[in-house]
């Protein structure tokens, strides 16, 4: 078996270096929900305010991941697992440099959404449920994609033909349809600010 012939490699500088280097802790914020719920907008908009504040962050995006590494994956159940399972991995390997790591997808599964916790380690993690309902979702989609999956035109598409599985105890939930993103990027700023300093 290959597996048997690799050895990890120690190097000198270790995440606690980098992030002392950094003056702040590296983790994970997941954020879960439907398509239109405000995910990447939102962490579009913690990002930019961790950014202003002087930490060093990287955001993950469904989009962006699924053009790159993810291009070979197509949305059946297996496949959406297999896409969530290397996001973590890179979001690990982020942390290990000492990131602060942002990523919206729907990661619709419970158990996909326990195996980031497991790669990442429970004390890397911060699950922020964005929590939306389907029809304030269908009215801000702007891509259409609602419309084609109710049409028969896209497959597995999340609420509408394939399941969503919410989040029992996220570590933090925003309910988008009350209130505004910047509203829901204080309330979130204020959950991990404890998790943010070294």
């Amino acid at each position: 078996m290959m597996k048997e012939n690799i050895i990890k490699h120690n190097y000198s500088v270790s995440r606690q270096d980098r992030e002392k280097g950094n003056n702040q802790n590296s983790f994970l914020i997941w954020f879960t929900g439907l398509s239109g719920s405000g995910k990447s907008t939102i962490a579009n908009a913690l990002e930019y305010r961790l950014y202003q504040e002087g930490y060093k962050t990287y955001a993950l995006d469904g989009d962006n991941i699924r053009k790159g590494i993810n291009s070979d994956l197509t949305f059946s159940p297996d496949d959406r697992t297999e896409n969530i399972r290397r996001i973590a991995e890179v979001a690990n390997l982020m942390i290990d440099a000492g990131q602060i790591v942002l990523a919206a997808f729907v990661s619709p599964y419970k158990k996909d959404r326990e195996n980031i916790e497991y790669i990442v380690g429970k004390d890397n993690f911060v699950e922020i449920f964005v929590n939306t309902s389907i029809e304030e979702c269908e009215k801000r989609d702007v891509k259409g994609l609602y419309a084609k999956a109710r049409k028969g035109e896209i497959k597995d598409f999340t609420g509408i033909n394939a399941p969503y599985e919410s989040p029992k105890n996220p570590d933090i939930e925003v309910k988008t349809d009350n209130i505004s993103v910047e509203e829901s990027v204080e309330l979130i700023y204020k959950e991990i600010q404890e998790k943010l300093k070294k």
